[in-house]
């Protein structure tokens, strides 16, 4: 069972499996390199230290890699990375480089400052100097020292066999080179390779074999757990969390915090000009939408809520884009529906009338959010370069609708079908990123997939909760749609609007 801080986590842009999880990759091998070199100085063992490798040990090294045991942080003088499938299309415009060199320096997603990140990477292509955390400089080189260039190759079109996000370091030490493979699996989330036929999977936040009171990993499990406890959604979840040992008041903070964060690149995005990064020449559309909804009358026109959800939408979605500090929400390419729903959800009377809190009723709304999201990452997939936008728009969007249902005084029922309206409506939906960044269509189909989120809650409520379709057989539709798109329609660049634009 994956719980709701598993979910939600603060990190940054602009990608969630390609900046993200290739950076949490490398803080988990530096981790286990320095474990591997405790676990000797504990045993008393020596540790031969390795000799800075020739031009030719490299390329011999790259053919045939070492059989002996597994080399310590101390140990390693050299290194290179490969990145594989989607990663290796999109892995330049999404950051991937960069976030993988600065998370082998020690940076992590939820604690770096973003500002300090590009500053790091020009000092380390200056000097030519890249020293692992806790380690000494490397050197490919005697005489020029560490090549980034030289030490970083994409591999589009070769797959791996787990996951088409793959990323693989090889490490020169005494006895030559070794290799340990990552696979970024959508949400931040990352597993190991470990040579069998199904990889580890390391959930980076929490892990707990805690047997929790109300365990379920579909829809259906999930109602009859609420229906048979009489608890709501949001109950059911929470007596799951604070089995693993919070405390209901924890718990609140806790998501009272992500819900900070989450207000914060709201914010953040409403004031940020000029053109995003990456040379597409999109401009920060946030600032000027703001402008014109202040000046506009406040009975001037109906719908001007939604422009409202819309903007808070693009906001995050241009902060994300920016390499921003923003929340997984499952996904960094999704993560402004969340936001967007849970501050519109605020300016709701009949919710205010709810809540005496106004964090209260967000954790309310991050706990039915979760418990979906918990499904999604249990049964499904969160990743777009495995099966398309709908996992991570659509996902979102699910979400976002059940978490609104909740806190708007929906049943268990109506809760499950707001979520399942979310997906269905995005089911087939492509990952076709312009340009290998999340910009184009990324960013509006943020605000597109917030709108509908309101929706799906409002239809959901307006009826008793019955289905036609359940959320367990939209979610496995999605699956079967995932498994027949084309690979250039998931997170590639190969295909879609990625293609069309760049003809145009």
């Amino acid at each position: 069972m994956i719980g709701v801080f598993d979910i939600f986590s603060v990190g940054i842009g602009p990608s969630s499996s390609h900046t993200v999880g290739p950076m949490l990759a490398a803080n988990h091998l530096i981790e286990e390199l320095v474990a591997i070199d405790e676990g000797r100085r504990q045993s008393g063992v020596h540790i031969p230290v390795s000799t800075t490798c020739t031009i030719s040990e490299q390329a011999e090294g790259r053919k045939s890699e070492s059989s002996d045991g597994p080399f310590g942080l101390s140990q390693i003088d050299n290194l290179r990375i490969e990145f594989f499938g989607s990663l290796g299309a999109t892995g330049q415009g999404h950051g991937s480089d960069r976030a993988v060199l600065s998370g082998l320096m020690g940076a992590h997603p939820a604690t770096v400052n973003p500002e300090n990140l590009e500053p790091g990477l020009a000092e380390l292509r200056s000097s030519n100097q890249l020293t692992l955390l806790g380690g000494r400089p490397l050197r490919q080189h005697t005489l020029i020292g560490f090549d980034v260039d030289e030490a970083i190759t994409f591999r589009p079109n070769k797959r791996l066999p787990h996951h088409p996000n793959a990323l693989r370091f090889h490490l020169h030490g005494p006895s030559g080179w070794q290799q340990v493979t990552y696979y970024s699996i959508g949400g931040g989330f990352i597993a190991r390779d470990n040579g069998s036929d199904q990889p580890v999977t390391e959930i980076p936040l929490r892990r707990s074999n805690v047997v929790l009171p109300y365990p379920f990993r579909t829809g259906a499990e999930l109602l009859t757990g609420c229906l048979n406890s009489q608890l709501s959604v949001a109950q059911l979840m929470m007596a799951n969390e604070t089995a693993r040992g919070l405390t209901a008041e924890a718990v609140i903070d806790g998501l009272g915090a992500i819900w900070a964060a989450m207000n914060q690149s709201i914010d953040a995005g409403c004031h940020l000009h000029g053109l995003l990064p990456g040379g597409l020449g999109v401009r920060h559309r946030a600032p000027m939408m703001l402008g014109q909804l202040m000046a506009r009358a406040a009975d001037a026109d109906s719908l001007a809520g939604l422009d409202w959800v819309s903007l808070w939408a693009l906001a995050v979605g241009e902060v994300n884009a920016s390499g921003g500090r923003i929340v997984t929400a499952p996904t960094n390419g999704a993560a402004g529906i969340m936001p967007a729903v849970l501050r519109y959800a605020g300016t709701l009377r009949t919710i205010q009338q709810r809540y005496s809190d106004e964090k209260l009723a967000a954790a309310d709304f991050l706990l039915a959010a979760g418990a979906i999201g918990a499904i999604y990452l249990s049964k499904a997939s969160i990743s777009g370069a495995e099966v398309g936008c709908q996992g991570e728009i659509g996902v979102a969007c699910s979400m976002a609708a059940a978490g609104l249902a909740h806190v708007l005084g929906g049943t268990a029922q109506q809760v499950l079908n707001a979520a399942e309206i979310g997906l269905e409506h995005h089911l087939g939906l492509t990952c076709d990123p312009v340009g290998g960044l999340v910009q184009v269509p990324c960013i509006e189909r943020n605000a597109i997939g917030a709108s509908t989120a309101i929706t799906a809650a409002r239809l959901a409520l307006s009826g008793d909760g019955n289905q036609i379709v359940s959320l367990d057989q939209v979610i496995a539709t999605m699956m079967e749609v995932g498994r027949d798109m084309k690979s250039k329609y998931k997170e590639t660049s190969d295909g879609g609007l990625a293609v069309a634009l760049a003809t145009c």
